[in-house]
């Protein structure tokens, strides 16, 4: 085990940046499929409600609609799980706020029972890690229903519409499987091959040719890489999760796939010897429609290191074990969604849920996103209500003008939210105040105004309510991460000692390490961003990492996966990572 002392546990104030919260990113590979599901899913019912004349009952059709807006990076057979649970959850939700809807019409009774649904909300999402929007998409829904006229008969048939919306946006989601079955999978390769060819690039340019490993330099040292080294095996270990998660029987093409991501470990384990170029061929072929590419090297048997080996690198935890760590960003997101609710009630706002909704999407890993957020979140709602006013004349039209104008704005905010959250909020603030006039036209200025009350109010509540509630919990997540890596380092080095280990026991120890090398980087980053916390055992931290990663690099050698170069002998690198 590593023998660095840890940094004394003093609490800190961590400074909150401003400069970057702005900056715009790449779009994602996949921005065009959200963008056009959530078109094709809110459409259909739209269009029929005008046809109706029934426009007044979009909201529940919309409520359902939705749903489309989640899933696309998991592969189908688990999208098909993800799908059908989101739609359940979106309906649970909007059961609970429309029973209290017409059961009372006490706006403060209304607001705490947002807010309740909202920390719920936000557990569930982060624990079942469903990825975007997250519990943002669902609390809207809710929160909205929760002042929507209602009475107890109605809502059955309001049930019923959100379900036959939740159905077809279900199909929606699944319809790609048609032209491309194994999609999500190929880019989940890709991007681990990509994340790794970046390591291994800036891995070579900092050591030099002929290195032998990643140029870690010693104990308590940072090798200059870790954010890259760290983003490559989060990929990977993506990546497998997400071969694992088509089934126990896999095709030619899905060993093809396993094959691959097999190389893009190796890389990440001996960047000095892989061929960035190579990777990143690879990654461009699998984001094609053509074949996957065939690694020629029998020392990549993919058909025996996945498996039971793999299983092993995603442990199952209790339902305890999963929410217990959610507990303080469950209680800041109903702290927060409570008073931000309350606030706007006593400056008479009449529609308190606008704040109560900024306020629950703040709430990130930390406080330092939750900051980022915040003003990303202010910011994009400020654009987006002047660009409200500018399109409410062509949007009083007619119902027709409405849904057209509805389905522009759902479009922008999914091709224009990957690249920065403010942008994609320019989009969905006239959305949402769009679908406030569903019922009838609205007040534009009246409308504006309460939006950007409501924005100021739920961000400046929300965020002192994040301020308020620290997450004690972070720092401790750390040590039992420390712990983690250093039993799986161990284990590791004993199967290297073993000259009679199994390749499935070695291969079972190197995903057990990788796999606790990733959640101990995650919780490193979550706690480093907190308020008020003790100070983190840094140099243990690196320690573990540097020390880990050079076993993860020995058992790669002794698997046969890489040839042994010149001065690095197995027989060095088993006593280099003895425990």
């Amino acid at each position: 085990m590593s023998s660095a002392t840890p940094v004394p546990s003093v609490r800190t104030a961590r400074r909150l940046p401003l400069a970057g919260a702005l900056r715009l990113g790449r779009p994602s590979d996949i921005w065009f499929k959200p963008a056009l599901s959530v078109v094709a899913s809110v459409a259909p019912p739209g269009l029929l409600l005008v046809a109706l004349g029934r426009l007044d009952l979009a909201l529940y059709t919309m409520a359902g609609s939705l749903c489309a807006l989640y899933a696309h990076n998991r592969p189908y057979a688990a999208r098909a799980r993800a799908l059908a649970g989101v739609v359940l959850g979106m309906l649970g939700g909007l059961a609970v706020a429309l029973v209290a809807a017409s059961l009372t019409g006490n706006a403060v009774v209304l607001v705490t029972v947002g807010a309740v649904l909202a920390a719920v909300q936000k557990a569930l999402c982060d624990a079942t890690r469903i990825g975007p929007p997250g519990n943002v998409v669902l609390t809207f829904v809710s929160s909205a229903s929760l002042f929507a006229p209602q009475t107890l008969g109605q809502v059955p048939g309001h049930l019923a519409l959100a379900a036959a919306a939740g159905a077809w946006a279900w199909l929606v989601g699944m319809a790609p499987a048609l032209i491309r079955p194994h999609g999500p999978e190929r880019r989940a390769t890709a991007h681990a091959l990509d994340a790794a060819a970046a390591y291994a690039a800036t891995a070579a340019a900092r050591t030099g040719p002929g290195a032998a490993d990643d140029g870690l330099t010693g104990p308590g040292t940072d090798d200059g890489n870790t954010g890259a080294r760290a983003a490559g095996y989060a990929a990977v270990q993506s990546a497998w999760q997400s071969l694992l998660s088509t089934g126990n029987r896999p095709s030619d093409g899905r060993r093809a796939l396993d094959r691959l991501v097999v190389r893009a470990e190796v890389a990440l384990a001996a960047p000095a010897e892989a061929d960035p170029e190579r990777l990143r061929a690879w990654a461009r072929t699998l984001r094609g429609t053509g074949p996957v590419p065939a690694v020629d090297d029998p020392r990549t048997d993919a058909s025996e290191l996945l498996g039971p080996a793999a299983e092993r690198a995603t442990p199952r935890r209790t339902l305890w074990g999963v929410l217990a760590p959610l507990t303080p960003l469950a209680v800041r997101t109903a702290l927060g969604c409570a008073l931000a609710g309350y606030a706007s009630l006593a400056l008479g706002i009449g529609r308190p849920y606008w704040a109560l909704v900024t306020a629950a999407a703040l709430y990130q890993a930390n406080l330092t996103l939750t900051w980022s957020r915040a003003v990303q979140r202010v910011v994009g709602n400020l654009a987006g209500v002047l660009l409200f006013a500018a399109v409410a004349p062509v949007a009083h039209l007619g119902p027709l003008a409405l849904v057209l104008c509805c389905l522009a704005f759902s479009f922008g905010a999914e091709a224009l939210i990957s690249r920065n959250y403010w942008l994609g909020s320019i989009c969905v603030t006239p959305l949402a105040l769009l679908v406030t006039e569903f019922a009838g036209p609205q007040r534009t200025g009246a409308l504006v105004t309460e939006r950007a009350v409501d924005t100021l109010v739920g961000a400046l509540v929300g965020f002192v309510a994040a301020l308020a509630v620290t997450n004690r919990r972070a720092g401790d997540r750390v040590a039992r991460c420390l712990t983690a890596v250093d039993r799986a380092r161990e284990a590791a080095a004993r199967a290297l000692a073993d000259p009679q280990a199994a390749p499935a026991v070695l291969e079972a120890a190197r995903r057990d390490l990788a796999a606790a090398l990733v959640d101990l980087r995650a919780a490193a980053d979550a706690a480093s961003g907190e308020w008020w916390q003790r100070a983190l055992p840094q140099e243990r931290v690196v320690l573990a990492e540097q020390s880990g990663h050079r076993t993860l690099a020995a058992t790669v050698r002794r698997q046969g996966l890489l040839p042994t170069s010149p001065g690095t002998g197995t027989d060095t690198d088993t006593e280099d990572v003895r425990p």
